[in-house]
């Protein structure tokens, strides 16, 4: 059994690895729109990539998805509907505000809410245990972390530095990126609750010979294509409002196209991953599974942020106060580990 909970603890982390990393190549993006990388982004990651992980590990898979009853089919396809309009929060926070603020903040909330409402939804009464207590006791210091990388984020934006960057996307004030992460983090919280939710379309694969790992993968089908809808919708409204379709034709777009399919398969990834783990993580998993990956996410994302530049010409009042929070959000998603 320890040995289990173990994979699914080290599956989590790669999970969130894989997270963490995939807005980087967004800083070599420039020369496309936003909406040129992000649509080539959602088809890799929400259409292309499920098709493909759920063929490979069972063709079968495909038949079992038609025998889904209507209610939970619609259960994950409108959590995934939901989802969509915060990653699409998300994906503008990166170009407004950075790798490493948007990450902070968009992941910390997603975590604190991610972790907890499931367990307010599906098992009340461990609210009243220890593992509930523990999750509450995350979620307030998550907040406290919170509160010191907006104050870290405040001075940097006070000091007006400016960063050399050929990112896609356009910088915004830091109220609108904050409040753009703030509304992503809630609504990507809502991708944990469906998914919990969705937890008897798994079942039914298992019942029809299918494997763990691709029962769990049955649910991510129904729930990306979700997204995959409000993104693309979203995606040809810019793509014809700002007349930038014929940017996927320009020269030098084979290097861009390849990088917007990295971020696909990373992120893409890291949600199979996720799956993965969570069914090793026992009956907790989706509570305890969210926030490891998350915090592993947020310390790769910052520590990226770091490293190419982000914070370079900020006082060193801001870097000390973004660190701080930092910290602080690592120990509560700790704290919130330990209710496995």
């Amino acid at each position: 059994m320890q040995s289990v909970l173990l994979a699914g603890l080290l599956l989590s982390l790669v999970s969130g690895l894989m997270n963490g990393t995939f807005t980087l190549p967004m800083r070599f993006l420039g020369k496309w729109s936003w909406e040129n990388v992000w649509s080539i982004f959602i088809v890799g990651s929400c259409l292309l990539l499920p098709a493909a992980v759920i063929t490979i590990s069972s063709p079968s898979a495909w038949d079992v998805l038609t025998l889904i009853p209507a209610r939970l089919a619609l259960i994950a396809l409108g959590t995934g509907l939901a989802w969509g309009f915060g990653a699409i929060m998300f994906g503008q926070a990166v170009s407004a505000i950075g790798i490493s603020m948007a990450n902070t903040f968009v992941l910390a909330t997603s975590s604190a809410l991610g972790a907890v409402l499931p367990m307010m939804i599906l098992h009340p009464d461990k609210l009243r245990e220890r593992s509930g207590a523990l999750l509450l006791a995350g979620v307030a210091v998550e907040i406290f972390g919170i509160v010191l990388c907006g104050r870290g984020g405040f001075l940097r934006e006070k000091s007006a530095a400016a960063v050399e960057r050929d990112f896609v996307g356009k910088v915004r004030p830091l109220r609108v990126g904050l409040s753009l992460a703030l509304g992503a983090g809630i609504l990507s919280a809502i991708f944990n609750i469906g998914f919990a939710l969705s937890e008897p379309i798994s079942q039914i694969g298992q019942e029809h010979g299918l494997s763990v790992f691709a029962s769990t993968n049955l649910i991510w089908v129904i729930m990306l294509a979700g997204g995959a809808v409000t993104n693309l919708g979203y995606c040809t409204y810019l793509l014809v409002t700002n007349k930038s379709t014929a940017k996927f034709t320009q020269p030098g777009s084979v290097k861009l196209y390849t990088l917007s399919l990295c971020m696909a398969a990373l992120w893409g990834g890291s949600i199979f991953v996720y799956g993965a783990a969570t069914v090793r993580l026992g009956i907790l998993g989706t509570s305890v599974g969210w926030p490891v990956s998350l915090a592993t996410g947020l310390l790769v994302a910052n520590f990226a942020g770091f490293a190419t530049g982000e914070w370079k010409s900020t006082p060193r009042q801001a870097r000390i106060w973004m660190g701080s929070g930092i910290i602080v959000l690592i120990l509560a998603i700790v704290v919130m580990s330990r209710a496995i």
